[in-house]
Parts: structure tokens; sequence; C-alpha cells
């Protein structure tokens, strides 16, 4: 683990943006290779911008919502520089994503190329946030399993940024296995990605430290979570519903 804060922080950064990166220049692999065009076919720049712009944001504002001390200390007129948020970049990117579609007038489905380059950045910043250590706030409580790690702080805890990229790949792969048989619904293996990660995120943050405690005891970003399933279940399983039954055999 990086020891420096600075340096850290510019490791941290520096992975955060080469996931982005990696994982717009997958995308737009994929969109050509599936017949799609590049970025000068109408609709696919908006969407682009569309999907950044929308993460950007989110993931800001999640962070606040996770971190509302360091929100408030923004308000009093302290100059900081707020973290990043995964659920955020992932349901402000959704929202920008179909924000752009409406006002493009476009009605396809994009979200089911977006599952492997989303995968790759998730994994790809999640490297720096381990990297990152006790700078990041992405480890976990301390614990006694054989494979807990010390951060720099004398305790050993669970490692959940890599169990985060575990799952991530996991998940990943079953849907790039399973396209076929999901693809008769366009854009149900975003939807089940989506979900998958937004119902992993809230488990596996029950034992990570809360730093601002909510309602129950949750987290910031574990009800935003909650809130966010409770809203995208139902899209989930009417577009789920509409799979042929073979499709599960």
């Amino acid at each position: 683990m990086i020891a420096d804060a600075a340096t850290a922080a510019l490791v941290h950064g520096g992975f955060e943006y080469a996931g982005i990166a990696l994982g717009v220049a997958l995308y737009r692999e994929r969109q050509a290779a599936a017949g799609a065009g590049g970025l000068r076919q109408p609709g696919n720049f908006a969407v682009i911008v569309g999907l950044l712009a929308g993460a950007g944001i989110g993931n800001k504002l999640v962070f606040l919502i996770e971190r509302p001390d360091i929100a408030q200390r923004l308000l009093a007129g302290e100059w900081l520089w707020p973290g990043q948020s995964i659920v955020g970049g992932l349901l402000g990117g959704l929202i920008g994503v179909e924000l752009a579609k409406w006002l493009t007038r476009q009605t396809r489905s994009t979200g089911d190329a977006m599952v492997l380059p989303l995968a790759l950045g998730i994994v790809v910043g999640r490297i720096g946030c381990f990297l990152a250590g006790l700078h990041d706030d992405t480890f976990g409580n301390a614990t006694t399993l054989p494979w807990g790690l010390d951060f720099g702080d004398g305790l050993r805890r669970h490692p959940t940024q890599l169990y985060e990229m575990i799952v991530v790949v996991l998940m990943a792969t079953v849907l790039h296995r399973r396209r076929e048989r999901l693809a008769p619904v366009p854009g149900l293996a975003f939807k089940l990605f989506l979900a998958g990660y937004l119902l992993w995120r809230l488990l596996i943050d029950g034992i990570k430290p809360v730093p601002v405690a909510y309602a129950g005891g949750l987290s910031g970003i574990q009800w935003t979570c909650l809130l966010a399933l409770l809203v995208y279940g139902p899209l989930l399983w009417r577009a789920a519903t509409r799979l042929p039954r073979r499709a599960f055999a």
C-alpha cells in the first residue's frame, strides 16, 4: 500500500481515469463490432456525452450523500476536492444516457454493450483504491480471517476492493456467456449487471466502516443502493418476464 497521501491520491486518480478511458475505448470497439458505428454515428456522441456528464455529476453527489460532513464544509466555503462513488457514477451515467437518448429521440437500447466496459472500468479503478490503502475509504472492517490485510494501521482488514474486483468479473463473465440467451430482450443484461452491483454494494458496505450513519445504521451509499433497487427492481422484473422460457434452460 502507498503510505504517502499525495502519492496515493495521484495513483488512485490515475487508475480511476485509466478505468474510464479503457471502458470508453472498449465500448466504442464493441459498438463498431456490432455495426452501430463510431462517435460520428447519429446519437452515439450524445450517448457518450450523457454517460460521462451524468457519471461525473452522480459520483460526486452520492459521495457527498455518503459524507455529509464534507458537504457541510463545502457549503461553509472550505475548499475541498470531494471523492467519488462508483454507485453514483453508475446511476448518474444511467440517467445521463437516458436523457441523451430522449433528447436525440433514440429508442434503441445501448446498455448491453456497456456491461463489459463498465466491468473493466470498475476493476481498474478498484486497483487504484486498493493501492491507496488507508487514504481511500473503500477498505473493510477488521477481521480475523486469514486473508485479512494490513493497510497500514496495524489491523488486518477485509480487502473489500479485491472482493469487488472478483464479484464484478464473475458477474460480467456470466452475463457475457449468457448474452445470446439474454439478447431477445435488449437492455436486460445491463439491468442485471446494475441491479447485481447495487445489491452487492448494499451487502458488502455492511463490513466497511460507516463514516456517517443514517437510519438503521446504514451508510449513505447503502441507502442509495436500497432506494435505487426499489425503483429499478420493477423495471428489471418487467424486462425479465419478456424473456423466452428457453433462455433459462
